[in-house]
């Protein structure tokens, strides 16, 4: 906690959070909550919808993405514990095994058999292309009289 008081600035960008001094430690093994609820964002832009997924130390084949029935996109994973050997001596163990699950409802304008999806750095990209929205044509009609 600051000793400082914080003064309010009425110009400032800086977003007021009233529990950010109040924040406590998670070493207590909160990793496993942290790792259950994956952090992704999701952007859309005119050809398509972008989902990134942070899933720091899984490999490709620990990750699923899948589309189910009515547009929902979902993207799940699981975290293995390492094998215990019988002669190994255990100090701390910190880093979490567990799984993780999101679902998104797409909207009705995607091509869900051009999904790609692909990870680097401990980051998964899942792109959707949205198909080209058709403008209803508009005929002109002769007025007579």
């Amino acid at each position: 906690m600051s000793l400082i008081p914080r003064v309010f600035d009425p110009f400032s960008l800086e977003v007021w959070d009233p529990f950010r001094d109040l924040q406590l430690s998670r070493s207590d093994g909160d990793e496993a909550s942290q790792f259950a609820a994956a952090q992704i964002d999701w952007k859309e832009t005119a050809k398509v919808h972008v989902f990134k997924a942070d899933v720091p130390g899984l490999k490709k084949e620990e990750v699923k993405v899948e589309v189910e029935e009515g547009n929902v996109l979902q993207i799940s994973g699981e975290r293995n514990r390492e094998k215990e050997e019988k002669n190994d001596t255990w100090h701390r163990v910190e880093r979490s095994s567990d799984k993780f699950r999101r679902r998104f409802h797409l909207p009705e304008n995607v091509k869900l058999d051009q999904i790609r999806a692909s990870m680097e750095n401990g980051v998964l990209t899942v792109t959707v292309p949205n198909e080209e929205v058709k403008k209803p044509e508009v005929k002109a009609i002769d007025i007579s009289g």
